[in-house]
């Protein structure tokens, strides 16, 4: 049964285009995801396809008798109590509402005015009504954005028994990939759709730029052959057909159409140097109120390469423990030292507050002078290129403002970068340059985040916090984090959250805490642990793979270049290069053997390489 048929939409917001022609149908059991650079239009798309908003051209039909229901990005929530809200039209199934509710963590709201909610608590409210509505055609926008991981699992499971259609838009590439049948990617204006989930995305993306790049070249070929045609003259007593020259012209002043995003992020250079001692935290323990701590007696000691990620469920004290770390809040007990060169910048859920009436530019200079170099590099890097520096705040998207936020952060050149869910609200292609970017990055990391695919390219180690008071550090990422978990629920055991960790630790209670926190913190840490941390040897290996491959580059051309010198007989050249060529071999020997050591300590650690 087809439920809805979009036929040729369009629309724009002022001063500049969003999509043009779009088609595509929704039938039973079609799991479409929609995925595009911020801006691009994909909440504008989602609306049309509701009926809250309507195209600019074009037609969207919906079938006879449809029920569809949508998560905005940002709901409005009738009043009265998160129960109330919930179950409100469902009493008859209200177990099912609660059971929901229980399931995104709302359990302990439900008697909670929603006036007193977050942004982020509000969304899961939502959430929670739009799953327990019975629906034709269920339409979310960024449904994943403040669920721990957990609950994005348990969704992922309900999303994939929901008998109707469904179109989301979520930034969660494990999401996308598992929920999804089909792609619908947003890019320059134009609909492309992909059979498949996430891997096929990029599948069809690859191969639709590398048919552009062979279209450019031929174009570039076809324009040398006819540039030459105009520049020579007509025979006696013709002229050139006019036709034929406007065609030529057009082929030899005709560019390729412009990359979506071009460049990396060239943001590394000007980050201040890091000392040895960066951040520790001493025996730190909190709560608010009257109530118990979120956590007590941690011990943690950030590496100057530090990359850690803090898991758990929602309520556990994850921003809590980022906001103790960056100097925000005072912990309720312990003590929290910073080194003398460290520079903190921190890219929190709110975001700082933006002016809408301000333009883009004046908000990265502060509104002081011209951007010098710097500034505009920064800007262009991450795509506000053009007339796009130059457009009041108010006039971008949400997911554009977070770009322009998290923009400001990296502006400040800080050597400790502090996460706090960075990646809600920013499309992929800026989470995998952002990605790309913390690679390379020479300061100290810590995130917070709920997105796998990100906590696995990014963090080395991950702390848990367990809900219970303990928090305690896992070495080898998310992934070995991830893995531990699966096999205690498949064994039907408790994850522990008390083992011991190289840097964090809960303290034991009675007369021996003092002596376990020792041997888990402080000089026992330096003692159990390797003699380099884990998000050293990280940056180390990814050192040791570009000059392997840089090493390897440049024997591969040496040796070209000897095939072509005995070809040509060139006896000198041959002599020449053959000596290069052998030192470079001897390189790659090298490089390879620096590679092939720090791969096995990278191992032992339980990094993947």
């Amino acid at each position: 049964m087809i439920l809805l048929d979009v036929d040729a939409v369009s629309a724009s917001r002022p001063g500049r285009p969003l999509f043009a022609d779009v088609s595509f149908t929704i039938s039973d059991s079609d799991r479409l995801g929609v995925v595009g650079l911020n801006g691009c239009g994909k909440s504008t798309l989602l609306g049309i396809i509701a009926g809250t908003g309507e195209p600019e051209s074009g037609l969207v039909r919906r079938g006879k008798g449809v029920r569809i229901d949508v998560l905005a990005q940002d709901p409005q929530l009738p009043a009265g109590t998160v129960r109330q809200a919930v179950i409100a039209g469902f009493e008859e199934a209200e177990w099912e509402a609660t059971a929901v509710a229980d399931r995104l963590g709302l359990g302990p709201l439900m008697d909670q005015d929603v006036s007193s909610l977050s942004g982020g608590q509000a969304k899961r409210v939502a959430l929670a009504r739009a799953l327990v509505t019975e629906t034709d055609l269920l339409i979310l926008d960024e449904p994943t954005n403040h669920l721990d991981i957990d609950a994005i699992a348990w969704l992922e499971d309900r999303l994939a028994a929901h008998r109707g259609g469904l179109v989301l838009v979520t930034h969660d590439r494990h999401f996308l990939d598992r929920i999804t049948t089909r792609v619908l990617e947003l890019d320059r204006g134009k609909g492309y759709t992909h059979e498949g989930g996430y891997g096929a995305y990029l599948e069809g993306r690859a191969q639709r730029e590398e048919h552009a790049a062979k279209a450019e070249q031929t174009r570039k070929n076809l324009a040398r052959t006819e540039l030459a045609w105009l520049r020579r003259g007509a025979p006696a007593r013709t002229s050139k057909p006019k036709a034929r020259i406007e065609s030529a012209t057009a082929i030899v002043t005709g560019r390729a159409e412009a990359a979506a995003r071009s460049g990396e992020l060239p943001l590394h250079t000007g980050v201040p140097r890091l000392g040895d001692r960066v951040i520790e935290l001493h025996q730190v323990s909190h709560g608010y109120g009257s109530g118990e701590d979120l956590f007590n007696k941690v011990e943690l000691l950030l590496d100057n390469r530090e990359r850690l990620g803090i898991v758990g469920p929602n309520g556990t004290g994850k921003s809590t423990l980022l906001d103790i770390i960056s100097g925000r809040l005072k912990p309720r007990t312990g003590s929290v030292d910073v080194g003398s060169t460290v520079r903190i910048g921190y890219y929190d859920q709110k975001g700082r507050e933006l002016d809408p009436k301000q333009r883009v530019r004046d908000a990265v200079t502060g509104g002081h002078g011209e951007a010098d170099w710097s500034d505009t590099a920064l800007m262009e890097a991450f795509w506000f290129d053009g007339d796009a520096q130059w457009a009041p705040i108010g006039l971008l998207s949400g997911g554009e403002r977070r770009r322009l936020q998290l923009l400001l952060t990296l502006a400040e050149r800080p050597n400790v970068l502090l996460l706090d869910e960075p990646t809600n609200d920013l499309d992929l292609d800026t989470l995998r340059q952002l990605e790309d970017f913390l690679e390379e990055w020479p300061g100290a990391l810590v995130v917070v985040s709920h997105d796998r695919a990100f906590l696995e390219r990014t963090v080395a180690d991950v702390i848990v916090l367990d809900g219970a008071g303990t928090a305690s550090r896992r070495p080898g990422g998310y992934a070995a984090y991830e893995d531990e978990r699966r096999a205690t629920r498949g064994s039907g055991r408790r994850l522990s959250a008390t083992g011991a960790s190289s840097h964090a630790t809960g303290a034991s209670d009675g007369a021996d805490s003092a002596e376990s926190a020792g041997e888990s913190s402080g000089e026992g840490v330096s003692a159990a642990k390797p003699q380099r941390s884990a998000s050293t040897v990280r940056h180390q290996l990814t050192k040791a793979e570009k000059a392997l491959a840089a090493a390897q580059k440049r024997a591969a051309v040496l040796n070209d270049q000897l095939v072509a010198a005995a070809e040509s007989g060139d006896h000198v050249a041959l002599a020449s290069l053959g000596t290069e060529l052998e030192s470079a071999e001897q390189l790659v020997a090298s490089k390879e053997e620096a590679w092939l050591e720090l791969a096995g300590e990278a191992e032992d650690l339980g990094l993947k390489t």
